[in-house]
């Protein structure tokens, strides 16, 4: 048994010392420790505890991993890990402190990196595959393919409006995304969640029949009409000559962006994604009384002249004796 004198006792007749198997056995560990962190090797080794910093892992001795250092992604809970079994990379030792901190995400990033190209190649542009939301940014949103990371850029996040991706996705969710392209060469691939979704415009024409009448939002202005979004991602036009009876030069004359209305339904095609709206179609009965008034007043004055006594007299009749005179004096 190879055994670390701590300290001598010294003994007036006989000399004796304190010795510890513990050290020895932590020497031998550490030892080993050393060698496959010099050859790069992965160690394997059961979680003990859960604290605040990260997890307290038994390589033998006391090794530390940092949250940050666990996996891949973020993970708001380790209680879990708990009793389980990891792999980890040897990032930093120092037996004379007793300091050794682990890492598992290197690991995985390293298994990662050995498949990407693999994976590269199983992939097809067109497919539509599953993967996890493994970082949000604000421009979109990064998934992993199982090895390969894409991004989803928040334009094709959803067929509505996205101002920020993580009002619609969060960090570990599973989701299916349609492949864009892929760039080998640069380790790039483009996705989408959008394409994976029924389109907004499908089956329009039953959502926003002819003479419906819906509510929308005022989305956008501009100087020939007003869009306005009717159901999430579709947005129909109401033409400036269709806001209201009266004249107006533009339409933010009577709108606003953001204003809650309600439009009647023009004309839907589901194959161009155009849909005619009106704002001044349901305001159509209060517009034809005006009319209706001007054409009885019109009625009025035409029986007002039609019942002119002088109007059933010949000018003969209404110059009488007149024309009588002139016409003796030229006989004369």
């Amino acid at each position: 048994m190879d055994l670390v004198v701590i300290k001598q006792i010294k003994d007036k007749e006989n000399g004796s010392f304190l010795l510890s198997k513990r050290r020895v056995d932590a020497k031998i560990v550490w030892k080993d420790i050393q060698d496959k962190f010099e050859n790069n090797e992965i160690i394997e080794a059961p979680v003990k505890d859960v604290v605040k910093g990260g997890l307290v892992v038994d390589v033998g001795v006391r090794g530390f991993v940092p949250a940050s250092m666990v996996e891949d992604h973020f993970v708001e809970d380790f209680s879990s890990y708990k009793g389980k079994v990891m792999t980890f990379k040897i990032v930093e030792l120092e037996p004379s402190e007793n300091r050794l901190i682990l890492s598992h995400k290197a690991v995985v990033e390293s298994e990662k990196e050995a498949n990407k190209g693999k994976l590269m190649d199983e992939l097809v542009a067109g497919d539509v595959v599953e993967g996890t939301v493994a970082r949000l940014t604000n421009f979109g949103a990064f998934v992993d393919l199982g090895g390969v990371d894409g991004l989803v850029h928040i334009s094709q996040i959803a067929h509505e409006h996205v101002k920020n991706p993580g009002d619609v996705l969060s960090i570990g969710q599973t989701v299916k995304v349609k492949i864009l392209s892929i760039d080998k060469e640069n380790g790039r691939v483009s996705l989408s969640i959008k394409d994976t979704l029924a389109g907004p415009w499908d089956a329009i024409a039953e959502k926003a029949p002819i003479g419906a009448v819906l509510t929308g939002v005022v989305k956008r202005l501009t100087s020939f009409g007003a869009f306005v979004e009717v159901f999430p991602g579709v947005e129909g036009l109401v033409h400036i000559s269709q806001i209201s009876h009266q004249h107006i030069a533009t339409p933010h004359e009577v709108l606003q962006e953001g204003q809650e209305i309600q439009v009647k339904v023009l004309d839907a095609k589901e194959d161009e994604q155009r849909l005619s709206l009106s704002i001044k179609a349901l305001e159509e009965k209060a517009a034809n009384e005006a009319p209706a008034a001007e054409e009885k007043k019109e009625k009025k004055t035409e029986e007002y002249v039609a019942d002119d006594s002088d109007a059933n007299f010949t000018l003969a009749d209404l110059l009488g004796d007149k024309l009588s005179g002139l016409k003796d004096d030229t006989e004369a």
